[in-house]
């Protein structure tokens, strides 16, 4: 029985230094089988029970049972001691310091077109312009009629205009909104329309879908000169610079004269033969414009003996392009946001 004894003192020292060494669960588990696991230390001294004399068999059980009761109460107690310290380092980390400055996250940038049309807008609202907006699926007379385009016009071609079973279109320019600003609000007005318009039409300069921007102004004794220090005023502004113009004679149906705006080349301003803007040619087109119809001023109820007055419109896409300093046409719709951000200002 004496060596029984013994035996289980030595186990116990051994738990005793094992428990005291342990710092964590895991090291705790450890602790636990190797001693009362299947075959941990006290578990494999409890089988010896059988080779003892009979009579030393009920002090020895007894003995055993009472130090495994002891290891297991040790062990409770340095589970909760572990789990507390746990606790406490695990909320250490976690803690919230309310006095530290917030965290920075990365911000978004305003789209390019989007940008420009306010930057557009803007600079026409000093000018007295009004925004006007209108539906993008549209009828012929809006469309077409109404602006003086004949039935033989290619812009009529279903290989050019997005057509619905019923007639209805897609617009293909925002004109249709002034017609529509005219017959409802009459003369004088100044009101520019921005918008999304539709043709048959992709390529690195060119999309099916794109944004447009137009102006119209109808007053009395409207000048050709007043128009292109409009548009002249316009450009300086979007660009931040004063940029030589020039005016190119041209032909739209809704505007009589008409003519075709070039800007002198926003990257190069002509000294750069291999201008990838310009293409070397020193000028950028920019513009479409002319003296308004008469026939359209009657289709908007407004008597051309009377007012007059001049349009134009711009295409927001390719502006944003020039002023960005971007590419292809394409990237603006497929949502490149790293593109979309080089060369500009968040």
């Amino acid at each position: 029985m004496t060596s029984i004894l013994g035996e289980l003192e030595i186990i116990e020292k051994d738990f005793a230094g094992r428990l005291s060494g342990a710092a964590s669960s895991d090291q705790l588990q450890q602790v636990k089988v190797a001693f009362l696991g299947k075959k941990g230390s006290l578990t494999s001294f409890l089988k010896k029970l059988g080779s003892l004399p009979t009579e030393e068999r009920p002090a020895a059980g007894e003995a055993i049972n009472s130090l495994r009761d002891a290891m297991e109460q040790r062990l409770a107690s340095k589970k909760t001691q572990i789990e507390e310290a746990e606790s406490a380092e695990e909320e250490r980390k976690n803690r919230l310091d309310v006095t530290l400055p917030p965290r920075s996250r990365m911000w978004g940038g305003i789209h390019p077109v989007a940008q420009l049309t306010q930057d557009v807008v803007e600079i026409l609202a000093g000018l007295g312009f009004s925004v006007a907006l209108g539906p993008e699926i549209e009828d012929d007379f809006h469309n077409f009629e109404a602006l003086n385009i004949p039935a033989s016009h290619p812009a009529r071609d279903m290989q050019d205009t997005f057509y619905f079973p019923d007639g209805k279109l897609l617009r293909t320019h925002t004109s249709p909104v002034q017609v529509r600003s005219m017959l409802r609000f009459g003369a004088p007005i100044r009101i520019v329309c921005p918008g999304k318009v539709y043709r048959r039409d992709s390529d690195p300069t060119h999309s099916p879908m794109f944004h447009q921007l137009e102006g119209l102004l109808v007053e009395k004794d409207i000048s050709v000169a007043d128009m292109k220090g409009c548009l002249e005023a316009l450009m300086e502004a979007l660009f931040g610079r004063s940029l030589k113009a020039r005016y190119r004679a041209s032909y739209f149906p809704f505007t009589e004269p008409s003519l075709e705006l070039d800007i002198e080349c926003v990257e190069c301003s002509g000294k750069n033969p291999s201008c990838r803007i310009c293409k070397g040619t020193g000028w950028l087109e920019v513009a479409g414009l002319g003296m308004v119809h008469p026939t359209v001023l009657r289709y908007g109820g407004i008597d051309p003996q009377v007012y007059n007055g001049f349009a134009w419109g711009v295409g927001l896409d390719r502006l944003a392009m020039l002023k960005y300093k971007l590419t292809d046409l394409r990237v603006l719709f497929e949502g490149n946001v790293p593109y979309l951000l080089s060369g500009r200002a968040l």
